[in-house]
C-alpha cells in the first residue's frame, strides 16, 4: 500500500534524515502496540496506518505487538479481534509479539535499576501516593521509604515476587525527582502486585511491570527505531529515555508524537464507548453506528475507504476535529467505483399495471454499474404488481416533482413508461395502491415518439422480490462535539441515530447477497447486509465480562444471518449517496 501515501509529513521527515545519516544503520523498525482490552476504533487506524505503512514505505518491517502487561483487563476475545482487524486493513504482521514474552527480562531491568540505586520498594497505600506527588503546581515530597538500602529493596522486591505481599501492600518506584516540573518523573511506580492469573503466563507471575516500564523496554529489546505514538505520551518521553539511558540498553528507539484523530459527531475515548457499550446506549461493541472498526466493518466501510481517510487527513502535531464529512466521502468514493447497483424499495407503494397482462412475467436486463461494462448485466422480472416508494408519489404534486402523480408519465429504471391513472386509499384516506398503465412501445424506458420525460424511478418485481428489514443509521450525536461544554456527552445522543424499517421489498438476486459486499441501491444509498442479528448483541456474548453474554443467537455468526424476531433478511445503510449533513449545515 506504498501509493497510498502521497504526503510528506514530519514524521517521515524525521526518518529520511536519519536514513541519511545511517542512524541504526539505515533500518527502519515500528510497532503498533495495542493494549488487549477493548476493541480497535477509527483512532487506532490512523496508528496503524502510519506505522505500517512508514515502515513499508523504507523498506522496513512493523511489529504487532500486545501491551498485556494488566491481567485483569486482557481478554483473548479483544486479541483475536485487533489481529483480525489488522488483517482486514490490509497489513501484515507476521508472528505477534507480547509484552509477557519479555516479563522475565522486564523483572531483571527492575532488579538493576534497585542495585543502581535508581529504584526503591514504596510501602506508601495508593491514596498516600497521590497526595505525596504534588500538583502541577507544587511539588511532590519524597517517600519515607525513599532512602531504604538497596539490599532492603532487593528482599522486599523479592519478596513483592514471591506472592508474600497484598495487592497494594508495596510497590516498586523509579527513583527520579519529586520535584520534577513533570509529573510523571516524580518517582512512577514501575511495579506493582497484583495477584491475578495472567492469560498466557498464567499465575507465574503475581507482580506486573506498569506500562511507562514494559513500553520502552520491550521497543529496546525489539530493536524499534521509531516508536510513533499520539500526543498524550510526549510528557511520558522523559520517563522513557529515563529508563533506557539509566539501564544503558544497547538500542534506544526514538519516540515521536503526532496528533490523535478527533471526529465531529462522535468519540474516541475507549472509556466512554465502554459506557456507550454498558448503559445499553448503543447495542454491542460493533453497533454500526459506533467508531470502532467492528462496527465500521459492520456497517459496511471498506478498508481502502479507511486507509484513504488516514492519508488524506495526514500526521500533524496539532490536534484538530475533523469533519465525519470526510470519512464518509472516502467511503463514498470507493464504493462508487466497486459497488454493483441494484434495486431496493424501502417504503414500498403497490402498483398495479392494469393494461399489462395477468399472467406474463417478463425478464429485462439491468447494468450492475453505470461505468463499469466489465461488471456485467443481470437478469430482473417485470409483471403486472410492482413496488415503489412511496416518496415517488404524491397526490397533489408541485409542479417541479417529476415523479408519479394522477396523470404524470414516469419512466421506470430499465422498464416501461407509465402513467398513473388512479389511487387506492384506505379507510383513513392513506394512498396504498396506484392504478396506472404503460406503453408497450416503450420497453427499455425509451419513447419512439421521441415524448420527453424527466422522472425516471427505481421498483421492484411484487412476484418475486424478497423482503428484508433494513436498518438506517445516522450520527450518534447531535452535535459536532458531543463533549462541548463540559456536558455529559450522553445528553447529546442523538434519538433518531437508528431507525428500522420492516418489509422492504428488494430484488430477488439480494437472498444471496454475502456479509461485507456493498450494494448501491439506485437512488437511495449503498447497503451491505448485516453480519449477524443485532439483536444477539454478539459482541457482547464474546465479552467475558458482558451481562449479555448469555443471550447469543446461536445462527448470529453465520453470514447474512436473519433478524431473530422477524426471521427477515437485515441490510444495514452503509453510507447515503449524498451528505444531507452538510446541506444542513448550509442552511
Amino acid at each position: 500500500m506504498e501509493e497510498e501515501i502521497k504526503k510528506t509529513h514530519f514524521i517521515e521527515s524525521i526518518i529520511k534524515e536519519d536514513i541519511k545519516n545511517n542512524k541504526n544503520n539505515g533500518q527502519v523498525l515500528t510497532r503498533f502496540p495495542p493494549e488487549p482490552n477493548g476493541y480497535l476504533h477509527i483512532g487506532h487506524a490512523k496508528s496503524i496506518c502510519l506505522n505500517f505503512n512508514m515502515a513499508s514505505q523504507f523498506n522496513g518491517k512493523c511489529n504487532l505487538r500486545f501491551d498485556d502487561s494488566n491481567p485483569t483487563k486482557e481478554k483473548q476475545v479483544y486479541i483475536d479481534s485487533i489481529k483480525s482487524t489488522v488483517s482486514w486493513l490490509g497489513f501484515e504482521f507476521g508472528t505477534p509479539l507480547f509484552a509477557s514474552d519479555y516479563f522475565d527480562r522486564l523483572h531483571d531491568f527492575a532488579v538493576q535499576l534497585i542495585k543502581k540505586g535508581k529504584a526503591y520498594v514504596c510501602s506508601l497505600k495508593a491514596d498516600e501516593i497521590r497526595e505525596y506527588r504534588g500538583t502541577l503546581t507544587e511539588p511532590g515530597k519524597n517517600s519515607p521509604y525513599r532512602d531504604r538500602s538497596i539490599e532492603e529493596n532487593l528482599r522486599l522486591f523479592a519478596r513483592m515476587k514471591n506472592g508474600e505481599f497484598d495487592e497494594g501492600e508495596h510497590t516498586l518506584r523509579a527513583k527520579i525527582d519529586m520535584a520534577s516540573p513533570n509529573i510523571n518523573l516524580r518517582d512512577p511506580i514501575i511495579y506493582r502486585v497484583k495477584k491475578a492469573s495472567h492469560p498466557r503466563t498464567g499465575d507465574q507471575w503475581c507482580i506486573y511491570p506498569m506500562y511507562d516500564f514494559t513500553h520502552c523496554l520491550s521497543d529496546a529489546m525489539e530493536g524499534i527505531t521509531h516508536s510513533l505514538c499520539s500526543l498524550e505520551f510526549e510528557d511520558h518521553r522523559p520517563l522513557y529515555d529515563w529508563i533506557l539511558d539509566e539501564l544503558e540498553t544497547p538500542c534506544h528507539p526514538r519516540q515521536i508524537e503526532f496528533a490523535r484523530m478527533n471526529i465531529n459527531f462522535t468519540i474516541l475515548s475507549k472509556r466512554k464507548l465502554q459506557r456507550l457499550v454498558e448503559e445499553n446506549h448503543v447495542q454491542g461493541w460493533d453497533d454500526p453506528r459506533l467508531p470502532t472498526l467492528e462496527g465500521m466493518k459492520r456497517r459496511g466501510y471498506t478498508p481502502e475507504s479507511i486507509r484513504k481517510f488516514c492519508n488524506i487527513i495526514g500526521i500533524s502535531k496539532k490536534d484538530s476535529r475533523i469533519d465525519m464529512g470526510l470519512l464518509e466521502s472516502c467511503l463514498r468514493d470507493d464504493l462508487n467505483e466497486k459497488a454493483p447497483r441494484v434495486m431496493g424499495v424501502l417504503r414500498p407503494l403497490k402498483v398495479t399495471i392494469e393494461n399489462y397482462p395477468d399472467d406474463l412475467t417478463e425478464e429485462l436486463v439491468a447494468k450492475n454499474h453505470p461505468q463499469k461494462e466489465e461488471m456485467g448485466t443481470r437478469t430482473i422480472t417485470f409483471s403486472k404488481t410492482i413496488y415503489v416508494e412511496q416518496d415517488d408519489f404524491m397526490e397533489n404534486p408541485p409542479k417541479k416533482f417529476f415523479r408519479l402523480g394522477p396523470g404524470r408519465e414516469v419512466r421506470l429504471r430499465y422498464a416501461y413508461l407509465v402513467t398513473c391513472k388512479d389511487i387506492v386509499k384506505d379507510e383513513a384516506g392513506n394512498v396504498i395502491e396506484l392504478i396506472c398503465t404503460y406503453d408497450p412501445q416503450t420497453k427499455g424506458g425509451n419513447a419512439p415518439d421521441g415524448r420527453k420525460v424527466k422522472g425516471t424511478i427505481h421498483w421492484v418485481n411484487a412476484n418475486d422480490c424478497i423482503e428484508a428489514k433494513v436498518r438506517l443509521y445516522d450520527r450518534l450525536f447531535k452535535d459536532e462535539n458531543p463533549e462541548q461544554d463540559k456536558q455529559d456527552f450522553i445528553e447529546n445522543l442523538n434519538p433518531h441515530s437508528l431507525e428500522e424499517l420492516e418489509s422492504c421489498k428488494l430484488e430477488k438476486i439480494l437472498a444471496l447477497a454475502t456479509p461485507e459486499t456493498v450494494y448501491q441501491f439506485e437512488r437511495l444509498g449503498y447497503f451491505c447486509p448485516d453480519s449477524k442479528s443485532m439483536d444477539s448483541k454478539d459482541m457482547d456474548a464474546k465479552d467475558p465480562d458482558s451481562e449479555n453474554q448469555n443471550n447469543k443467537n446461536p445462527d448470529a455468526e453465520h453470514p447474512g444471518s436473519n433478524d431473530a424476531a422477524t426471521g427477515q433478511i437485515v441490510f444495514n445503510r452503509t453510507v447515503t449517496l449524498r451528505d444531507a449533513w452538510a446541506k444542513m449545515k448550509k442552511k
